[in-house]
């Protein structure tokens, strides 16, 4: 029933927070996602007030929830309450710099986080320029969106916000594109890295129990297909 529906952002945010992570659409879990929990027809309607797609943006830009490629290599969100959690569990207890070193992070992902770390830990990077920073491109490095990807996936980075490119004379132009920075930069590294002292193990196991709570339907098949 459109009644039963979310019909604004704010009550997105609201849903959300209340679920703790929610992906963007529809997938194994029947009822585990924003989109089922919208009006078809306001999907890509171009109006800000109704269109999740349009909200994601919305989202991203303030800051209170991370959005990213965290279930499954697709879209979704992370309300800050369950982003310690997530990162203990996907990052193993790692910061990057130490998965780097143990030679658990190929080279390309380094080049990509070189941009986000230590002096530049507090930047926000056009994906476009991040691209050609990182070094990728015709003659560079392959493979960026993957790369973005596995980095959003082990929770180092996020879409922090989409804004129109900005040419020589400062004037913004084309469509929006994405926004990178690193998880520490929305919420600042203790917070982010509050569960460490955790075996990741556990972290993945109060995720589990979550779900279940939850979506008691869910299989535990399913849960790790989408959360893993």
């Amino acid at each position: 029933m459109k009644s039963e529906c979310i019909h604004t952002v704010d009550e997105a945010i609201e849903y959300i927070n209340t679920i703790g992570f929610l992906p963007l659409f529809q997938n194994e879990i029947s009822g585990f996602s924003l989109e089922e929990k919208t009006i078809p027809e306001d999907w890509w309607s171009g109006i800000a007030e109704k269109d999740p797609w349009m909200w994601r943006v919305i989202i991203a830009g303030r800051h209170n929830i991370v959005y990213g490629k965290f279930f499954d290599k697709k879209a979704g969100f992370i309300s800050k309450e369950w982003l310690p959690v997530f990162a203990n569990y996907r990052r193993d207890g790692y910061d990057f710099d130490a998965l780097y070193e143990d030679g658990k992070a190929p080279h390309k992902h380094k080049k990509i986080m070189e941009n986000f770390m230590e002096e530049n830990e507090d930047a926000e990077i056009y994906s476009n320029i991040l691209k050609k920073q990182a070094g990728f491109g015709k003659d560079g490095e392959k493979g960026f969106e993957s790369a973005i990807t596995n980095l959003m996936m082990q929770t180092y980075l996020c879409n922090c916000d989409f804004k129109k490119r900005v040419n020589k004379m400062g004037i913004e132009y084309g469509w929006d594109v994405a926004v990178y920075s690193s998880i520490e930069h929305i919420y600042g590294y203790d917070y982010v890295t509050s569960c460490y002292q955790e075996a990741p193990q556990d972290s993945w196991r109060r995720i589990v129990s979550h779900m279940h709570e939850r979506y008691p339907e869910a299989t535990d098949k399913q849960i790790q297909k989408v959360l893993k």
